[in-house]
């Protein structure tokens, strides 16, 4: 494998001055550059597919050397892995963190409308997804059988929790996780279907704070729950 380059070096990253002129620590360098290499994953998945991205073509779309990016995943298929290991976290962790004392009103509202504005900031990230997912899962199936399906089973054990104490409607925790995935990513999946259906050009931001509040309402109602104010 080809050297890191000196722009990743430590001692750039110590001469090297960020807005302001605030200094950025190594440590600070690497995340940084990190981010840049998977938003730009994202952006060449998804316009060439798997087969048809390159290395060397992420690299351009990041602005580093292909040696830098190297450095960081040391071929395409782990970075594919690392890109959505990173979508799945940025989808889930508002939910990650329910406990069972929390409001669930609270907790599925800020969910539903979490994952309404990742489809409005992040729609390439969940047609990927749904595109992997659609050909069989072949890069997330150990992701599915483990991480995920721990995920739900986590998930599901507090809310069973809330319709235990009767703070709930009893329904079926798991069949609710994924009517709400499944809405929510509609908006980034479908968006020329919706687009043309309600006869506009492109989304704006009023359209997702709407469709937020619609599901909001819809499966709040289902749950038994008052939509909170």
């Amino acid at each position: 494998m080809t050297n890191i380059t000196v722009a990743d070096s430590s001692a750039s990253d110590k001469a090297g001055e960020g807005e302001k002129g605030r200094k950025y620590r190594p440590g600070r360098i690497r995340v940084r550059n990190r981010e840049k290499i998977l938003v730009a994953a994202e952006e060449e998945f998804a316009l060439n597919g798997y087969k048809g991205a390159t290395i060397q073509s992420i690299a351009e779309r990041a602005g580093l050397p292909k040696s830098n990016v190297l450095y960081y995943f040391s071929n395409k298929t782990r970075m594919y892995s690392a890109m959505f290991d990173d979508i799945l976290a940025r989808w889930n962790k508002v939910f990650t963190e329910i406990r069972p004392e929390d409001d669930p009103a609270e907790a599925l509202a800020t969910f539903i409308r979490t994952k309404v504005e990742m489809s409005r900031k992040y729609p390439l990230s969940s047609r990927l997804f749904a595109m992997e997912i659609i050909q069989g899962a072949p890069f997330l199936m150990d992701h599915l059988r483990t991480n995920m399906r721990e995920w739900v089973r986590g998930r599901a054990e507090v809310m069973q929790s809330w319709i235990d104490d009767g703070r709930m409607a009893p329904v079926d925790p798991v069949q609710l996780i994924f009517l709400i995935w499944s809405s929510t990513q509609h908006y980034a999946d479908f968006q020329v279907q919706i687009l043309m259906v309600e006869n506009k050009a492109e989304y704006e931001k009023r359209d997702f704070d709407r469709a937020a509040d619609f599901l909001i309402g819809m499966i709040l109602r289902g749950c038994g729950l008052e939509i909170p104010t």
